[in-house]
C-alpha cells in the first residue's frame, strides 16, 4: 500500500490549500477520538456546549477570513443513525464558521453512481483518499493522489454529489 499521510503531515493540507478544500464523505460512522465524548454527551441528551469551539472550526474561520473555502457533502443512510444525527447537529456550527456542509441520501448517491469513497479534493488539483480500519473504523491515513485523471474523477464525483445534495437546513426539514 502507498504511504499514508497522518497527523501533522495530513493536517498541513488544510493550512496550505489556496482556494478550496472539498470533501466527499460517505461512511455511516467515523471513529474519531475527538468525537467520542461529544457523541456520548449528545446521545445522553446533553450536547457539549464546547463542541462549537473545537479547533477544526477555528481553522475553518481562519480559511474563510483568507478567502479560502471548505465544502463538504455528507452521504447518509436513512433513517439517520445516532452518529448521523450527531453529525447533523454539529454541522450547524461548521456552517456558521464558514464550512458549507450539504447532505445527500445514500440511495440517491448510489443511483447516481457515486462510489463509497471518502476523499478530500484540494484546489481541484490534489486528492487525499482516506483509508479506514475495517474493524474499528478509525482513520489509518490519507493517500495523496496528484494524477490529473484520477483527481478529475474525484472532482467529478464531488461535483455530482454537490449538485444532488441539499443544504443542512433543507435536509433537517426533510428528515424531521
Amino acid at each position: 500500500m502507498t504511504e499514508l499521510l497522518r497527523g501533522d503531515r495530513f493536517q498541513e493540507l488544510f493550512a496550505s490549500f489556496r482556494s478550496t478544500a472539498q470533501r466527499l464523505e460517505t461512511r455511516d460512522r467515523y471513529n474519531s477520538p475527538v468525537e467520542r465524548e461529544p457523541l456520548r454527551r449528545f446521545l445522553e441528551g446533553n450536547p457539549d456546549p464546547e463542541w462549537a469551539n473545537r479547533p477544526w472550526l477555528h481553522s475553518v474561520r481562519q480559511a474563510a477570513s483568507e478567502g479560502r473555502h471548505f465544502q463538504r457533502v455528507r452521504v447518509v443512510s436513512l433513517p439517520l443513525s445516532d452518529y448521523a444525527r450527531f453529525g447533523l447537529h454539529g454541522a450547524m456550527a461548521n456552517n456558521e464558521a464558514g464550512e458549507d456542509i450539504r447532505y445527500l441520501d445514500r440511495d440517491t448517491a448510489l443511483g447516481a453512481g457515486i462510489p463509497r469513497l471518502d476523499v478530500w479534493c484540494f484546489d481541484r488539483s490534489l486528492s487525499a483518499v482516506l483509508h479506514f480500519d475495517d474493524k474499528d473504523g478509525s482513520m489509518l491515513g490519507a493517500e495523496l493522489i496528484d494524477d490529473p485523471d484520477i483527481v478529475a474523477e474525484h472532482r467529478g464525483w464531488f461535483d455530482l454529489a454537490r449538485k444532488l445534495s441539499v443544504s443542512r437546513e433543507e435536509f433537517v426539514k426533510r428528515v424531521e
